[in-house]
């Protein structure tokens, strides 16, 4: 246990980097590859999501220690509207549905569903939590 934190604690900006690009080619596969259309807010946890790819980079490129303070507003937004989405898509909240959803790609629309809970959103929140989580623990550490 000891060995796997001294790893992420030595290794967080680049499992961060990893789990950004494994969000976004998951986005972009199942928009361009699988044909899935994206609703309102899936749209806006992508504008909080790709910008990090350019954030990452850079501040591995010029090891800028200070990229949580950058990364943790927009990964902590993106993993509440993740949050929001998968209420509307689990709970009766969908029926009190925001006005901006259209009705050809509906927030509350569960596209694809692994293990009966699983969905496009959940994976979205769970991203911005480890990215979040990762920026913590560079923060706490100071590495």
């Amino acid at each position: 246990m000891f060995l796997v934190f001294n790893f992420v604690k030595k290794y967080a900006i680049y499992l961060a980097f990893l789990q950004v690009w494994a969000a976004v080619l998951g986005s972009l596969y199942s928009s361009e590859i699988k044909g899935l259309t994206p609703c309102f807010l899936c749209w806006v946890q992508r504008i909080f999501m790709y910008p990090l790819i350019v954030l990452f980079t850079v501040a591995i490129l010029r090891k800028d220690k200070n990229v949580a303070y950058y990364v943790l507003p927009l990964s902590v937004t993106g993993a509440f509207v993740g949050l929001y989405q998968y209420l509307l898509q689990m709970t009766p909240l969908s029926k009190v549905e925001a006005a901006t959803c259209s009705a050809t790609a509906p927030c509350s629309a569960i596209q694809i569903m692994f293990f009966g809970f699983i969905t496009i959103p959940f994976l979205s929140m769970t991203a911005f939590i480890v990215i979040s989580a990762l920026m913590l623990i560079i923060l706490k550490t100071g590495k």
